[in-house]
């Protein structure tokens, strides 16, 4: 005997509810912001791989659509080892340490721009904080340190102690011409030692050399990524091997990539 239509209806609203809850299983254990429009992701090869391929993806009513062509980057010279952000920090694997020369892998927010006064000009989205670099300007990358991983000034710029000269943020140095920061164990509670100071940032040499655990890229590729950062949309950066973006990409909600 045949089934009715009212049920034939029941099961077919049934299905379709299985399938709500399982996406919004899938969204909530996402580390992605639901209201997030704008994603920066670095795919590198492996955990231990240097280079990287940063792509960039805005979100509309179609869903994560990609904006550019990727950029060739660097990353720490030993590679990748998981950071503190968004993402949850159970993870197994290698975890991210102060001095260990690996960026920190994972899903985080930015913070502000950091750079020369002339760089105030780049700096298109009027929500995005700019801090002009001077003497003063310290970047706390002593674990021993109660403002460990935090910006603060020094007191008189002009008598440094040999602590706050070791602390002391780059200045005429044009790799640090423009900087944003990734905000990498920068939430509380900020853990003493698991990393401090990652950045986006300008590479040396042409991308020759590796970063001491920062994403760096061109010259060019840093100031489009400064004029399209807007804060109002929550932007958020995603950092894995190719093998970890394959194994989450349909549980953390991420865009397809080709190729990857």
């Amino acid at each position: 005997m045949g089934w009715g239509k009212q049920t034939k209806s029941l099961i077919l609203t049934l299905c379709l509810l299985v399938c709500v809850l399982a996406h919004d299983n899938l969204s909530a254990r996402s580390p992605i912001p639901r209201d997030s429009q704008q994603m920066i992701i670095g795919i590198a090869r492996d955990w231990n791989d240097s280079h990287v391929k940063i792509y960039r993806f805005e979100h509309d009513s179609q869903g994560w659509v990609q904006v550019s062509e990727p950029w060739p980057g660097r990353l720490g010279s030993a590679g990748l080892a998981w950071g503190r952000g968004l993402h949850p920090s159970n993870l197994p694997g290698l975890q991210k340490r102060e001095g260990d020369k690996r960026a920190p892998a994972g899903v985080f927010t930015l913070g502000g721009a950091y750079g020369d006064i002339s760089s105030r000009e780049l700096i298109r989205s009027p929500a995005l904080p700019y801090h002009q670099v001077t003497p003063a300007c310290l970047w706390i990358e002593d674990p021993a340190s109660p403002y460990y991983n935090t910006y603060q000034r020094a007191r008189d710029p002009n008598a440094l102690t040999p602590w706050e000269k070791k602390q002391q943020m780059k200045q005429n140095d044009p790799a640090h011409e423009i900087k944003l920061l990734i905000n990498h164990n920068t939430r509380s509670p900020i853990i003493p030692g698991a990393g401090s100071s990652i950045f986006f940032h300008i590479w040396r040499r042409g991308g020759a050399v590796a970063a001491a655990g920062c994403t760096v890229f061109s010259r060019e590729n840093m100031l489009e990524l400064i004029a399209w950062v807007d804060p109002q949309k929550n932007p958020v950066y995603v950092l894995l091997p190719a093998s970890e973006y394959r194994s989450r990409q349909r549980a953390w909600a991420l865009p397809q990539i080709p190729g990857i």
